[in-house]
Formats: C-alpha cells, sequence, structure tokens
C-alpha cells in the first residue's frame, strides 16, 4: 500500500474484514456501520467488471469496501473537496487508483462526466434528515452537509441513479426507517423498481434504526422481498455473530 500524506486531524482506520484502510477525520467525517452494512448488502453483477459509481461518496469507504466485490471501475462522487481529497488518498493507500477515481463535483452535475446508461450499479449512502429551517443541524459544516438535506434531496439522488444506470441495472442505497414511504416513493418515480429490503435493528426489541434497498432500474413492479432483519448488538452490548463477521472477518 502506498504511503500518503495526512493531516493533523487524520488518522487510517481498517475494515479488518477486507483488509482495507481508510483515510477519517472525526472532525470532517468519519464512516460509521451504515456504510459497512451497505456495501455488504450490495452484490455485484455477474462478472463483477461493469461500472459502479458511488454517490455521496463522502470519504470514499462505501465504494471501497464495495471494491472487494467488483472487478470493474468505480467512479466515486463527492460534492465537499476536503472529503473528496480524503477519498482520492484512500484509493491511493490501497492500491486502488488503476480502477478507481473520484469526481469532485455537485451530485446534480453526475450526468455531465458519467455518460447516461453506464452503469451497473450505483451505491448511495445519502444525506437522512430533510433541510428545513426548524431542523437541527451540526454547527461543524462538513457533517452537515453530510447528514442534512442541504445540497441534495432524494428525488435528485434517485433521479440522478436511475439516468446513470443501465436497463437491469441496480441500485443499493441505505436510509433511516422513517422515511422508507419517502425513498419507495423517489424509486418508483424514476423506473427504479424496490426489491430488497432489511432493517437493521440496534438490539432485539428495539425500533429499526436502518434501512437497506435494493431497487432495479426497469425492473417488473411487485415481487419486493422483505428480508430477515439484521441485529447489531446482543443483550451483553457485544456485537452479534453476524455484525461481527462483517466487520472483522472469521
Amino acid at each position: 500500500m502506498t504511503n500518503v500524506q495526512l493531516q493533523s486531524d487524520e488518522r487510517i482506520d481498517q475494515l479488518f474484514s477486507q483488509d482495507i484502510q481508510i483515510i477519517q477525520s472525526a472532525s470532517v467525517f468519519a464512516f460509521s456501520l451504515d456504510a459497512v452494512l451497505l456495501a455488504h448488502f450490495a452484490k455485484a453483477p455477474k462478472g463483477g467488471r461493469g461500472l459502479t459509481v458511488d454517490l455521496c461518496a463522502g470519504n470514499g469507504a462505501i465504494g471501497l469496501f464495495y471494491s472487494q466485490k467488483s472487478l470493474g471501475p468505480i467512479t466515486e462522487v463527492e460534492l465537499q473537496p476536503r472529503l473528496a481529497d480524503m477519498a482520492s488518498r484512500s484509493i491511493l493507500l490501497n492500491g486502488l487508483e488503476d480502477r478507481m477515481n473520484v469526481l469532485n463535483i455537485d451530485l446534480a452535475d453526475t450526468l455531465d462526466f458519467i455518460e447516461g446508461g453506464s452503469a451497473e450499479t450505483v451505491l448511495c449512502n445519502p444525506p437522512y434528515f430533510l433541510n428545513s429551517e426548524s431542523s437541527q443541524k451540526n454547527p461543524n459544516e462538513h457533517l452537515a452537509i453530510a447528514r442534512h438535506e442541504i445540497t441534495t434531496n432524494l428525488d435528485t439522488v434517485c433521479q440522478t441513479a436511475s439516468r446513470l444506470l443501465k436497463m437491469n441495472g441496480k441500485l443499493f442505497m441505505v436510509h433511516r426507517p422513517d422515511r422508507l414511504v419517502d425513498v419507495l416513493s423517489a424509486m418508483q418515480a424514476v423506473r427504479l423498481a424496490p426489491k430488497r429490503i432489511q432493517f437493521v435493528h440496534p438490539k432485539a426489541g428495539k425500533e429499526a434504526n436502518m434501512v437497506l434497498i435494493e431497487a432495479i432500474k426497469d425492473g417488473k413492479s411487485g415481487g419486493v422481498r422483505v428480508l430477515e432483519p439484521q441485529v447489531v448488538y446482543d443483550d451483553n452490548g457485544q456485537y452479534t455473530p453476524m455484525i461481527h463477521q462483517v466487520l472483522y472477518g472469521e
């Protein structure tokens, strides 16, 4: 792996199950479990050599984790220059510059840089929260943009994903359960047919706090599968065997 220069507030973390290293910064952005679970949930197409686009890429974690499943090119799209730079350096750190790149652009401009209908897979961990005058936002601008629909929104994300995807290409998204109706409506409005849904619960008996969704471009309506839920922690506050395996391997 290539040595890269770190800024004073940065560190290198590792996803041990995949031997992937990520440049992180608590003051700017650090990936969390939703990124790991989305990359685990996403299925690479047969052959795995088609284009993947990671929208709202942040520091590039999801695309980097997914790179272990796919043999094809991966383009990460991130608006914030600092995060795009972190993602670029993490790509170098893992020796993946031959098939991964970062576009530091507004998500709405993605089709100016990537040909429509060229992607087999789109990944996205979008901002979860609606942007309103009354919503409480993190005073840190980097974190506020990552969490609230300040610079993009669900409709734009889904429309961009649909335009990027080939017929029968797949979108994989993680979001909050309380916005599931919004997510499904936004997908269906742009020819994305939801096909797999999996809820993630912090503990057994607790309400889900994440939902993973797979949708197919121009797929037939109906046939939605709700998978067995994922539970993150057991009664002792330890990771459940499935989550431990996703994070640390066998």
